[in-house]
């Protein structure tokens, strides 16, 4: 059976439902089928997220370096490997 996934949208709705006190944990967690201790992870990343809702400088710059990092980490373990291949495929050769 596949775990369901949920978006971001679903995730801050339910943590929002959590923080407002209106249901128990419990009961929220019935009702969505969310594990109680997912929901309350949930509430704790929301309220510690929360700080940088107000922040005046935003810095969404890091991101796409990090993105660029993790692809560029990714060519050169795949140019390792062919490197690797291409040493044994010689040595057996000769």
């Amino acid at each position: 059976m596949a775990r369901k996934q949920y978006n971001k949208q679903e995730k801050s709705r339910i943590a929002i439902e959590a923080i407002k006190g209106q249901k128990i944990v419990s009961e929220l967690s019935s009702e969505y089928g969310v594990h109680s201790t997912q929901i309350n992870k949930w509430k704790k990343q929301l309220l510690d997220g929360a700080v940088d809702v107000f922040s005046k400088k935003v810095d969404n710059s890091e991101q796409p370096h990090v993105d660029e990092c993790d692809r560029l980490y990714k060519k050169v373990g795949q140019l390792q490997v062919e490197v690797d291949w291409l040493k044994k495929l010689s040595g057996s050769m000769t």
